[in-house]
């Protein structure tokens, strides 16, 4: 569990965790620069709301038996290659959004709900993710890309810490799309690995 001075991330537990935090992304502003695949989307905008509405607290027993396996299986595959944090804004108990380290390639990313956009939250995510891959992972390297259009996300990165750096000038996200892209590392000699659960 990490805090920051607005959030409090902590690994996925329940199916609210990962579904609020996949809503935080699903909208179609974030999708133009995440490109999700569609399986990893909230799709249904009223759903999205809901989501993004209930607390980290709220109860999910009224969902039938089987819908809470699916849920408890999207974290299961959540975890498989991606390390993720669900943000969660301490004022209020909202999701605000998630971050997270592919362990395969200690690529960072992060992203904010609608509601928690332009506030300076994108740098707090960053740093957080670099406290992940550093301080729990063992990594030295952490690296984002991002488009090179994406003057907030940029922003963010050179904000927690980040510095340019190279990297193949085109990638292709999830949803197959490929765009431009520019890259950015947090170097840090000096890690640990952290080995117990949760």
């Amino acid at each position: 569990m990490l805090r920051s001075e607005r959030l409090l991330l902590y690994t996925p537990l329940i199916a609210l965790d990962v579904l609020a935090t996949a809503a935080a992304g699903s909208d179609a502003e974030a999708q133009r620069w995440l490109g999700f695949r569609t399986d990893q989307l909230v799709q249904h905008e009223n759903a999205r709301e809901w989501f993004l509405y209930m607390r980290a607290d709220d109860d999910l027993s009224r969902f039938a038996p089987r819908d809470r396996f699916k849920m408890m299986r999207k974290i299961e595959q959540y975890s498989e290659r991606f390390i993720g944090l669900a943000a969660v804004h301490v004022d209020d108990g909202r999701y605000a959004g998630a971050t997270g380290v592919d362990l395969h390639t200690g690529e960072i990313g992060g992203w904010l709900a609608p509601g928690f956009r332009q506030q300076g939250l994108g740098v707090e995510l960053f740093r957080a993710a670099v406290q992940l891959g550093h301080r729990h992972l063992g990594l030295e390297v952490v690296r984002a890309g991002t488009e090179p259009t994406n003057t907030a996300c940029q922003g963010a990165l050179t904000a927690a810490g980040f510095t340019p750096a190279s990297g193949p000038p085109r990638s292709t996200l999830g949803d197959g799309r490929e765009v431009d892209a520019c890259w950015y590392e947090h170097r840090q000699e000096e890690t640990s690995h952290y080995r117990g659960g949760g």
